[in-house]
């Protein structure tokens, strides 16, 4: 799809192809084709060139969530023995895994399980035990941890035996031989995507932004789900250009006047999306730097570069390289303040956290507060110590600015 005949907006046309991936799923197994589920990050160029359909248990977690069946879902998890401290989003997809009723984001059950642990450890075991569950098969590639800024040749290699390895296995499961001219068709899909989408989020540098960080967070899900889809990248493309057009209009989506941005450090907490917005609306505050969402940008040219483009998952970088991320981001993006999210259910990001609020601090020259939240669980968000926290960033910005106007550094 390369034009838009039908003149929709993009973000219409994202959320329509979503849906279609889900419906994709359920006529291939209406057909009796294997569906897959796979982590956000494992490569999905891989399933795509085969036809496969495959599904993201991350992307159906967080929708549950926004609909509010998280809590009921990580219940139920938790009645099955999972602990309540592991990830909210592996507990919604092991109660869905065991039968558990779900209304707000039905998939159909896997035939096979693709999973990729460059996001965290924890993704090994959830998916080992969907794999016991559901008696399928698992596909895992691992990728070891970059202790360095640069990934080294032996990780490249080592990914590579791994990935020749994928396909031997994703050969039997689809029944059919791998096309190279086909991967190749759907690597310059993906690279296309990524491009267009990582084009989308720079429109947040400019002052005022003419979107916030919020809608980058509604449109990521075409990027997790869809990402091989020249649709996909027709739509992003679609976006940028209606950012653009919004730029010279000096017009936004976001609903009040910006007097301050931010960085909004981590994953949402998708059930109190509400919540979140409503004081940074209240104090005049636009989220206009995001690391989550264009985490998903994978832009590569070969098969090396792809390796490496996939050990590049916030989680899986040492910390320099995540700081220079999310510096870089603040720098372009023109932010008065950071604004972290402790979250329960993602304990690798939120780890090191407490040392990137030092270095924000001292390397940024502005206010950083955090908040104690989750992604998927709202138990473990209040809402009162996030207004407090947001009211909190908000009185150390203006303080800085009031200083700036007499004339301080």
């Amino acid at each position: 799809m390369s034009e838009n005949p039908e003149k929709k907006e993009a973000k219409v046309l994202l959320r329509e192809i979503v849906d279609r991936v889900y419906q994709s799923a359920w006529d291939a197994k209406n057909r009796g084709e294997p569906v897959g589920w796979s982590s956000s990050k494992f490569p999905a160029e891989i399933a795509e060139a085969l036809g496969l359909a495959v599904c993201y248990p991350e992307n159906q977690a967080a929708a549950i969530s926004a609909k509010h069946g998280g809590q009921r879902m990580c219940e139920y998890a938790e009645s099955l023995g999972f602990a309540n401290d592991i990830c909210g989003y592996a507990r919604i997809s092991l109660a869905y895994a065991a039968g558990a009723e779900c209304e707000e984001k039905p998939m159909p059950q896997p035939d096979f399980l693709l999973c990729c642990n460059n996001i965290c450890n924890c993704m090994t075991k959830w998916y080992e035990n969907i794999a016991r569950m559901r008696g399928v098969p698992l596909i895992m590639i691992d990728v070891p941890y970059n202790n360095t800024t640069e990934v080294s040749e032996e990780t490249v290699a080592y990914l590579k035996g791994q990935f020749q390895d994928a396909i031997r296995q994703l050969e039997k499961i689809s029944g059919r031989k791998w096309d190279e001219k086909r991967f190749e068709e759907v690597c310059q899909n993906s690279n296309r995507t990524a491009k267009a989408w990582l084009k989308a989020c720079s429109y947040c540098q400019y002052s005022p932004s003419p979107l916030s960080g919020f809608d980058l967070f509604n449109h990521m899900a075409d990027v997790v789900t869809a990402r091989s889809k020249p649709e996909t990248a027709a739509a992003f493309e679609l976006l940028a250009q209606e950012y653009e057009q919004a730029v010279k209009n000096g017009t936004s989506t976001l609903p009040y006047e910006e007097k301050y941005r931010i960085m909004f450090e981590g994953i949402p907490c998708w059930p109190e999306l509400r919540a979140l917005f409503k004081p940074l609306k209240a104090k005049g505050i636009n989220t206009t730097a995001v690391v989550y969402a264009p985490a998903f940008g994978f832009v590569y040219n070969n098969l090396d570069e792809m390796m490496r483009a996939y050990c590049k998952a916030p989680n899986s970088v040492c910390i320099e390289t995540g700081v220079d991320w999310r510096e870089g981001i603040c720098r372009e993006n023109n932010v008065d303040g950071v604004l972290v999210h402790y979250n329960r259910s993602c304990k690798p990001w939120s780890g090191y956290m407490p040392e990137m609020e030092r270095r924000f601090r001292k390397d940024l020259g502005v206010p950083v507060v955090g908040f104690d939240g989750d992604q998927a669980d709202p138990r473990n968000f209040s809402e009162a110590q996030y207004a407090t926290r947001v009211e909190g960033l908000f009185e150390l910005m203006e303080a800085n600015k009031l200083e700036a106007n007499r004339g301080g550094k």
